[in-house]
């Protein structure tokens, strides 16, 4: 009987590990060479570059290997070894920030490789000059529209429009489908790969249903998601960060606005100037 439990348990774990796998879209899978020590450095490694649904690390404290699956659609190796670069772990390709390096603990402290490369002078200083601002030009540019077509579907919302807001979502799940996430800088990548999931899935939910009752709740989520976003972007006008104590069952819910005069989303003509602005962002 303990042969057969012991039987049965491998075959569970196998099925677990093969669902998770299964869970990664369009997978790319590689194995790359990161630097480290010991059992804590893996799992710093894996937490950094894991993100659910769109990248699987696994990292071998002995031969310093890591097998790196992901979805090549959504994300690329280098931005999966960025990660683990700012975590403070090298790899062939980048280079972590000696400041965060410095701040390992000590058995975690590996031995560094003397040369760098393009790439890891990248994940250090970043880009200079007129790359610089060509970059920063393109995030702006698909950035804005993810942006835009949020401020679309709000504004539906305070019609209480469910079909306009539906069609609208349309254009922002275009609009975060488009934006290539290699572009944008580190600090944007960062939150753009934390709030990916849920910025689809609140959008897609909102375009499947014409229920202005169950957008709005979706739209508390992705507001959720936008204003980490704009946070750390730039966009073309100050954004008002406006609060309505009364919506989500009297939890109280956030959205983003254009303008600072209040209108309402959640509860649209019924209580449209309910709310105020907690915070500009510039």
């Amino acid at each position: 009987m303990k042969s057969l439990s012991k039987i049965m348990a491998t075959f569970a774990m196998v099925f677990v590990f093969t669902a998770c796998e299964a869970q990664i879209k369009n997978e790319k899978k590689e194995n790359v060479k990161i630097y480290g020590n010991c059992n804590m450095c893996k799992s710093t490694i894996e937490k950094a570059g894991n993100i659910n649904k769109i990248a699987k690390v696994e990292w071998n404290k002995d031969t310093k290997m890591a097998a790196i699956a992901y979805d090549q659609k959504a994300t690329n190796l280098d931005a999966v070894l960025k990660r683990i670069a700012l975590a403070g772990y090298d790899s062939d390709s980048f280079r972590a920030p000696d400041d965060v390096y410095a701040k390992l603990p000590e058995c975690c402290q590996y031995e560094r490789a003397i040369k760098t490369t393009a790439k890891t002078e990248m994940a250090n200083t970043g880009h200079s000059g007129h790359d610089m601002k060509a970059t920063e030009q393109k995030n702006q540019s698909q950035l804005k529209a993810v942006f835009d077509n949020y401020f679309d579907v709000k504004d539906a919302l305070v019609k209480t429009d469910g079909k306009l807001a539906s069609e609208k979502a349309k254009g922002l799940v275009q609009a975060v489908t488009a934006v290539k996430m290699n572009e944008l800088n580190t600090e944007e990548h960062n939150v753009w790969m934390k709030v990916l999931n849920n910025l689809k899935e609140d959008a897609e939910h909102i375009v499947e249903t014409t229920d202005a009752k169950h957008q709005r709740d979706h739209f508390i989520t992705l507001s959720k998601s936008v204003y980490e976003l704009l946070k750390v972007s730039k966009y073309e006008v100050p954004v008002y960060y406006q609060f309505c104590p009364m919506a989500n069952d009297g939890k109280g819910a956030n959205w983003l606005s254009k303008e600072n005069a209040v209108k309402n989303p959640y509860y649209g003509s019924q209580m449209l100037t309910c709310g105020k602005t907690v915070e500009t962002i510039k």
